[in-house]
């Protein structure tokens, strides 16, 4: 549930706080006010596409926060996500939500007093609140939407067997654009497989490794360079191990260095330090010797191995001004090469197993399609009758709606789903209609041509009162979805607006009077003309001030006495109604 909001800097709005809590909210106002800057900032709030042209040039940008209650089934869910984005719950089960739009069209977003991307705005609003106006009802004409209202009113297990379709549909596609590609293009193929078999040929016969071109490089380098390796080795032995005769070696000399210094390590130990430090380094040194003897040892000339080297080199060499800069290129080259062979494969044995991997999804999607349609038309006589049902609480006791559900015509792709050819999509095999009957006799007709504006606002409620019964998020806003409705038809909007505020928190802006009379709590949206622009703010009507701003509303004259008597006269229908609920 949304607590508070609190709007800065958004249309005519300069600084407004409104306060919130459970039941009916109704927000009215003069034309021209800011009413629908109220929804407009719980679109922002909520993850909206933000719009600098609508942000004051003073102070240059608009700021909405709102104050959200994390309660009820959907309570745990919100939270962890708000945690997953580094936010905070406070300890009362309350957390912060804010987005920040520049006039340059730059927005920020902020959950529990951290940064977030605004698509985290976005999901939490999915889950907590609706926002219903004008253009939902346009959204309602066309008829995907009416299919996604009735999959959504069919149920949980309606939406797993439409996920389960999808799924299938989306792998008997994949396979059928696959087999249908191999053919078509087989000879292309066929071409672009033998370059690659040709290939592959060579650096198998090759058989290079990873790694091998600097090993080369270092032997060669080795080969050709023996005589003077062999001549520094020796040198460099000679020096440390001495040749055998008197002359000094780096040995002996650091052992001798060594005994002199300990027979002195008595006197002074840091000697004996400098001594201990010469023997680490006398056991250095006769490990050096030991490794060039070993290594003069396995130094040879040899011009046969010289030339195998040379022989690899250029071998390697051949592939890397084919295939890749290096070695380890050519490798990745060659798998990358084997794995396209497999794509481009068009051999009679792969595509006669593709092709029954086709039938056999084909029958999958053919026969989960025929479920779907089942469920679609059980989902919608139960949807019809229900909302038949509240339209007749809503002054059209004659009308009625329903569903039409007819096959999708036969254009590929195509299957034979319930015994007759139909086409198939990824939302299955059916074409779904909200048809609208006004009174008995007349035909039954698409929204679109059936329903005035007022009649369609009505069936727009009734359809939201429909799914406010099978869940939906607790947070109802609704912005002058009773246009074009007056007279006893407003009063019964408000009556049903009225009994969804008694599981769910409903915010209302509204022009009927009679609408906002049902109102558990009454914002009025203050426009201020007397400086230089024009700013609003909201304020809370109660009493005496609220029968005024009804006055206003019934006849633009709040100070009438009669008009007064009339508000009240409104508010105490709608109290004596709400008392009866």
């Amino acid at each position: 549930m949304l607590e508070e909001l609190r709007i800065t800097g958004l249309g005519v709005i300069s600084d407004a706080t409104l306060p919130l809590g459970p039941g009916l909210t109704v927000i009215t106002g003069e034309t021209g006010a800011g009413k629908t800057m109220v929804v407009t900032s719980l679109n922002l709030l909520f993850g909206g596409r933000a719009d600098g042209g609508r942000v004051r040039a003073d102070p240059g940008r608009a700021v909405v926060e709102g104050r959200l209650r994390l309660a009820g089934a959907i309570g745990p869910g919100v939270q962890a996500r708000v945690v997953e984005a580094g936010g905070e719950v406070d300890d009362d089960g309350t957390v912060l939500l804010s987005r920040t739009v520049t006039a340059e069209g730059r927005s920020r977003a902020h959950v529990g007093g951290r940064a977030a991307p605004v698509a985290v705005l976005a999901e939490v609003g999915g889950a907590v609140v609706a926002v219903h106006g004008q253009s939902d009802q346009l959204r309602l004409l066309r008829p995907a939407e009416q299919r996604g209202a009735l999959d959504r009113f069919a149920g949980e297990a309606h939406e797993k067997l439409l996920e389960g379709y999808a799924e299938r549909y989306g792998q008997w596609r994949a396979v059928s654009d696959d087999l249908d590609n191999r053919r078509r293009t087989a000879r292309e193929r066929n071409q672009e497989a033998d370059l690659l078999r040709l290939g592959l040929d060579e650096i198998t016969r090759v058989d290079p490794q990873a790694g091998e071109d600097d090993a080369l490089k270092a032997e060669a380098q080795r080969l050709e360079h023996v005589e003077g390796l062999r001549t520094a080795a020796q040198v460099a032995y000679l020096a440390i191990a001495g040749s055998g005769d008197d002359s000094p070696d780096a040995s002996g000399m650091i052992s001798t260095a060594r005994r002199t210094l300990e027979g002195q390590s008595g006197v002074d130990q840091s000697l004996g330090d400098l001594a201990g430090r010469l023997e680490e380094a006398g056991t250095l040194v006769a490990d050096v010797a030991l490794e060039l003897a070993g290594y003069l040892d396995n130094l040879d000339a040899d011009p046969a191995r010289l030339q195998a080297v040379y022989e690899r080199r250029a071998a390697l060499r051949g592939l890397t001004r084919k295939y890749a800069e290096d070695v380890d290129g050519v490798i990745e080259w060659a798998e990358r090469a084997k794995a396209k062979l497999a794509e481009l494969d068009t051999s009679d044995e792969l595509l006669e197993e593709l092709d029954r991997e086709r039938i056999r999804l084909a029958g999958e999607v053919a026969e989960l399609a025929g479920k779907l349609s089942a469920s679609r038309r059980e989902a919608s006589d139960r949807f019809s009758e229900a909302v038949t049902t509240e339209l007749a609480g809503l002054a059209m006791p004659h009308a009625r709606v329903q569903f039409v559900i007819s096959p999708k015509p036969a254009n590929p792709p195509v299957l034979t789903v319930e015994g007759r050819e139909t086409g198939v999509g990824p939302d299955g095999a059916d074409d779904v209609e909200l048809r609208l009957l006004a009174h008995p006799g007349a035909p039954p007709l698409p929204l679109q041509k059936g329903a005035s504006g007022g009649e369609l606002s009505r069936v727009m409620l009734a359809i939201e009162v429909v799914f406010a019964g099978v869940g939906g998020p607790p947070t109802l806003v609704f912005d002058e979805v009773d246009a074009g409705v007056g007279g006893r038809a407003a009063v019964e909007i408000g009556k049903r607006l009225s009994r969804l505020a008694r599981d769910h928190q409903v915010l209302v802006v509204t022009h009927l009077p009679q609408v906002a009379a049902f109102a558990d709590r009454h914002l009025v949206v203050v426009k201020d003309t007397g400086g230089a622009v024009t700013t609003s703010g909201v304020q809370r009507v109660e009493d005496t001030d609220r029968a005024r701003e009804l006055a206003r509303m019934l006849a633009g004259m709040p100070d009438s006495d009669l008009g007064i008597a009339h508000a009240e006269e409104l508010l105490a229908v709608a109290s004596r109604e709400k008392a009866a609920r």
